[in-house]
């Protein structure tokens, strides 16, 4: 039987960067994943969506170049050669985190993995046949796609009608009408990839907007845009039923239908804690997901969860901070997590990016906060580069300690722009010294500081 310092089920970005940190550190580590390291960030979701987005923003300026000045005679969109650019990105990527693993001496095991309990000599691990043990186990398994008992469904699904983000990533033939199911992340930026290269795109959302927890002006604006291109939006409806090429949905009381070719479910994600042995473990849940403390301990001593499983910030980049503060633990070192300056994107065209509170979240946590909304031709590149852009950027501050608590953008950069503003917040630096810092000039970033001197 062998024994390790750390077992760590998952392969994903808080699996494979624990993975990294807990090898550097000197602990005798094991990765388990079933599927390809990298997780569903890497293999369905983050990166893979990224290529196919990127790929879209150049054939859109190919065939709107004329406002700047450009005209070409024809584009064209090749999904197959896409498809394969992709592929070649990911396989890229997780060769990369193999390596980075083996050069930290990590141990990698491609099976799954099941826990069997906890005994005298540690937590009892089993794969493929073979039992390993460890004085600590992380449990970072990620989530899986929600996909919710609704009538047909289940039968739309095993025909290839309706597919998850999994499935839409491989497409090589593009559906002319494509219905999205979810106005969220996922749900718009494949309306987005999908509208831009030839679908008629249609999202059904329950609630009265779309990009969830997204500030309701900004998800105003996207929505403009979104439309502005060609795709319908069925907002405050629920969807009933499925038939073979067809999705029927309630809106008012009224029951409705809508054409399809394909059908994308992006109603949300769920803990995968499934499956997994958990019920060996006396682990103390919070509905599907594992609780844990600001240190990603659990109840139980020496085990630790991180990443989408825990379901507290369901992004890639939450995990990477998870996985550390458990490793940091781990090795005695007192670290902890902390959730009020966690950035947030979505790399549609415009792109929209949000960190901290909006001036609803702060009022409710009692904070004197005021709301700067100012228009991104404040910036000089932005107007440059945008003909017709509408783009906004909110800047949320604390009167009373004088600091920026939120920051809310929709426009080009916007993503590559957030880690600063999330800087902002997560040092609580003081207004007075925020404005003594020097922004390049021109670039979209200066927005923020256009802002905080409207104070």
């Amino acid at each position: 039987m062998d024994k390790f310092d750390l077992i760590i089920l998952g392969g994903g970005p808080a699996g494979y960067l624990a993975g990294e940190r807990a090898g550097h550190a000197g602990l005798k580590t094991l990765v388990i994943e079933e599927r390809a390291l990298g997780g569903t960030c890497l293999n369905e979701g983050c990166i893979p969506s990224k290529a196919l987005l990127y790929s879209a923003k150049i054939y859109d300026y190919t065939r709107h170049g004329d406002k700047y000045g450009v005209t070409t005679s024809s584009s064209s969109i090749d999904q197959q050669k896409v498809i394969e650019r992709k592929n070649k990105v990911v396989k890229t990527l997780v060769g990369g985190i193999g390596m980075q693993l083996k050069a930290n001496g990590v141990t990698v095991v491609n099976k799954k993995g099941t826990i069997l309990g906890k005994k005298a000599d540690g937590f009892h691990v089993e794969a493929d046949g073979v039992e390993y043990v460890s004085v600590n186990l992380l449990i970072a398994t990620g989530s899986v796609a929600v996909v919710p008992p609704i009538p047909g469904l289940k039968e739309a699904v095993a025909a290839g009608f309706a597919v998850t983000n999994r499935e839409i990533l491989d497409l090589t033939v593009i559906p002319k009408e494509l219905v999205v199911i979810g106005g969220g992340v996922i749900g718009l930026e494949m309306a987005s990839y999908f509208n831009s290269v030839g679908s008629h795109v249609t999202v059904i959302e329950m609630l009265d907007k779309i990009a969830g927890p997204t500030d309701r002006d900004i998800s105003k604006i996207l929505q403009k845009n979104y439309e502005a291109k060609g795709v319908e939006f069925k907002l405050s409806c629920k969807v009933t039923s499925f038939g073979k090429d067809f999705v029927e949905y309630e809106e008012k009381g009224e029951k409705k239908t809508v054409k399809a070719d394909k059908v994308l479910l992006s109603i949300g994600r769920r803990p995968n804690t499934q499956g997994i042995g958990l019920e060996n473990l006396a682990v103390e849940m919070d509905r599907a997901a594992v609780k844990t403390d600001d240190r990603m301990r659990t109840n139980i001593s020496g085990l630790y969860a991180a990443g989408d499983v825990n379901g507290k910030s369901m992004l890639a980049h939450t995990a990477y901070r998870e996985a550390e503060v458990a490793i940091n633990n781990m090795v005695g070192k007192k670290d902890v997590m902390r959730y009020n300056a966690i950035p947030a994107a979505i790399y549609t065209n415009p792109e929209v990016a949000t960190v901290g509170e909006t001036l609803d979240s702060a009022k409710q946590k009692g904070i004197n906060a005021k709301e700067i909304n100012i228009t991104m031709k404040y910036s000089g590149r932005y107007v440059a580069e945008n003909e017709g852009g509408d783009g906004i950027c909110k800047v949320i501050v604390d009167l009373d300690n004088e600091r920026v608590v939120g920051v809310h953008m929709i426009s080009n950069y916007a993503s590559e722009i957030i880690y600063g503003a999330a800087m902002m917040v997560e040092t609580e630096m003081k207004i007075k010294d925020l404005k003594e810092f020097v922004f390049p000039h021109p670039s979209v970033s200066e927005i923020i500081r256009e802002a905080i001197f409207m104070l």
